[in-house]
C-alpha cells in the first residue's frame, strides 16, 4: 500500500511541476492576468479539473512561480553576496553574476520583471516580499563594512533597498538584450557597472557635512 502511495505522490508532483513548467513557457509572451487556465491544461494534456487538485485559482499559480523563480535568484544572491575583494572588483563581479544567472534562468526573470507590478496582487505582494528579503540580507552585509560606520539602521535599510532595486533593473535589461548584437550583452554591462559605481560614490559621500 505504501509503494502505491509513494507511486501516486510522485506522479501528483510531477503533474503539479509540469503546470509550472506549462505556465512558464506560456507565460513567455503574456502576462500572468491574461493567461487562461485551459491554456495551461491543455499544454500539459489534464483536464480542466485536475488544475484545482494542485492550484485554488491562477494567481495560487503565479505564488507558486514566484517561489519557484526565486529560486534562482536566491543563487545569484549568494554568489554576489559572496564576493570578498575591493569595490570595483565587486561591482564587476556582480554584474557577471547578473548577466550570467539571467541567460542561465531567462524564463524565470521574464516572468519577475513582467509580474513585479503586474495584474494579480497576490504575485505582486509574493515578489515585494521576497525582495524585502533579500534587502533585509544585503543590509546585514552592509552594516559589517568599515563604510557603514556612523550609518543609521534606516539609510543601510534605504541603501541595501536602492542596491536590489538596481539589481532588479540590471536583470531586466540583460533579458532585453538582442541575441543578433552580440555587442548588446557588454553595451548593457558597462551601464550596470557604471551605475553600481555612481551608487557606492554616493554611499561614501553619503554624511559628508
Amino acid at each position: 500500500m505504501s509503494h502505491i502511495a509513494g507511486a501516486r505522490q510522485a506522479q501528483k508532483q510531477r503533474t503539479r511541476q509540469a503546470l509550472l513548467d506549462a505556465g512558464l513557457r506560456l507565460l513567455e509572451h503574456q502576462s500572468l492576468s491574461s493567461l487562461g487556465l485551459r491554456e495551461i491544461t491543455r499544454e500539459v494534456g489534464v483536464a480542466p479539473a485536475g488544475f484545482y487538485r494542485h492550484f485554488r485559482d491562477m494567481s495560487d499559480l503565479g505564488v507558486a512561480l514566484v517561489s519557484e523563480s526565486f529560486g534562482s535568484l536566491h543563487a545569484m544572491v549568494r554568489a554576489i553576496r559572496g564576493e570578498q575583494a575591493k569595490s570595483d572588483e565587486v561591482i564587476d563581479g556582480t554584474v557577471a553574476v547578473i548577466a550570467r544567472y539571467v541567460r542561465e534562468h531567462r524564463a524565470h526573470f521574464r516572468f519577475i520583471a513582467r509580474e513585479r507590478h503586474g495584474g494579480m496582487q497576490q504575485v505582486r505582494e509574493a515578489i515585494a516580499a521576497e525582495l524585502d528579503k533579500f534587502a533585509e540580507e544585503l543590509a546585514s552585509d552592509l552594516s559589517a563594512q568599515p563604510e557603514s560606520e556612523g550609518w543609521s539602521q534606516e539609510d543601510i535599510r534605504m541603501l541595501a533597498g536602492l542596491y536590489v532595486n538596481q539589481m532588479v533593473l540590471i536583470a531586466t535589461s540583460f533579458l532585453e538584450a538582442s541575441p543578433d548584437d552580440p555587442e548588446s550583452e557588454e553595451r548593457i554591462a558597462r551601464t550596470a557597472r557604471r551605475q553600481l559605481r555612481l551608487i557606492h560614490l554616493g554611499r561614501l559621500h553619503w554624511l559628508d557635512g
